[in-house]
């Protein structure tokens, strides 16, 4: 195998991968429970986070580890959801096309982005040939420039694309057959960390989520990095966020672009969820901001500093 960074370094086999799989379930604890007993009980493993959203139905759980360990779980993951969850009876307020609808895949530390492209490959190959699901690979990991953006993979949703896989050559998958069982496909990629935030703001009217959610993407001219939909939930509307380059858009400044949106349209912000895990880098960035030091480095944290010496004395 090939180091990750070029001769002498640590070998692929001991690369650290985070992966945040989306399973299309979040009104049946025991499926959710399922699912997370299904990644957890590989060994080195460690499930970090698990965000369940019933207006969604949808779950997010957030899992890493080595290499070889995270493509175990995350087949694992995938081979029961498909088994548990059944797309024509799924109702939920989030676009998806399959049981596990998004399967990412993202570099930690020093790990390259490129072996994460790779281990889609891997992984997406393996569930299309073990399982039987088709599989597209998206993000870094997309093999037509079409593909890239998980929203034109996820275009027309479950339901359409059962009509469009078997005649549409555009939209024929990467790996697998082309037809869609009651598991549908997944969307198997490779990406940067991002950041997964809602925004609930009022009144609950759904033009109005969806007009602020139009200004703030990047797509409509708005925020560089930023992916936003306006979703009608139980508890109102909400502004979904996916921030797919906090170096470009903070999220702090995406909350304060999302509030003067609504504000000017006579509105405001309730407030925010985070979905899944923040960086640190982004959370001490809004600290420092919203501190008014411009920023803060780790060093200056309390308990990161500490946590820093206590390394440092550990290895002497």
């Amino acid at each position: 195998m090939r180091p990750v960074n070029g001769g002498g370094g640590a070998q692929v086999a001991h690369t650290l991968v985070e992966c945040v799989p989306n399973f299309s379930e979040g009104r049946r604890p025991a499926v959710v429970a399922g699912l997370r007993q299904a990644i957890a009980a590989v060994p080195t493993v460690h499930v970090l986070d698990v965000h369940v959203d019933p207006d969604h139905n949808r779950s997010v759980i957030t899992f890493a580890g080595p290499r070889a360990a995270v493509a175990e779980a995350a087949f694992r993951g995938v081979a029961t959801a498909a088994q548990a969850i059944d797309l024509r009876q799924h109702r939920g307020v989030h676009p998806r096309i399959g049981a596990c609808d998004v399967l990412p895949f993202v570099p930690l530390g020093e790990a390259a982005l490129e072996d994460c492209v790779a281990l889609a490959a891997e992984v997406g190959e393996r569930i299309a040939r073990e399982l039987e699901l088709p599989v597209y690979l998206y993000g870094a990991a997309a093999r037509r420039p079409d593909r890239r953006r998980l929203a034109d993979v996820r275009r027309g949703q479950y339901e359409g694309l059962r009509e469009a896989i078997a005649g549409d050559p555009d939209r024929a998958p990467d790996f697998g057959p082309r037809r869609l069982g009651p598991a549908g496909a997944v969307a198997v990629g490779a990406r940067r960390a991002l950041i997964a935030y809602n925004v609930y703001i009022e009144p609950a009217d759904l033009e109005l989520a969806r007009a602020v959610a139009r200004e703030v993407r990047e797509a409509d001219g708005g925020l560089p990095g930023v992916q936003a939909l306006g979703l009608a939930v139980s508890s109102g509307v909400q502004v979904s966020l996916n921030i797919v380059d906090y170096h470009a858009t903070p999220p702090h400044r995406a909350l304060a672009a999302v509030r003067a949106a609504t504000e000017r349209r006579g509105g405001r912000v309730l407030g925010a969820e985070l979905v899944g895990l923040l960086p640190l880098e982004a959370a001490l960035a809004a600290a420092g901001e919203a501190l008014g030091l411009g920023g803060l480095p780790p060093e200056r944290v309390l308990e990161l500093a500490a946590a820093a010496q206590w390394r440092d004395w550990e290895l002497r």
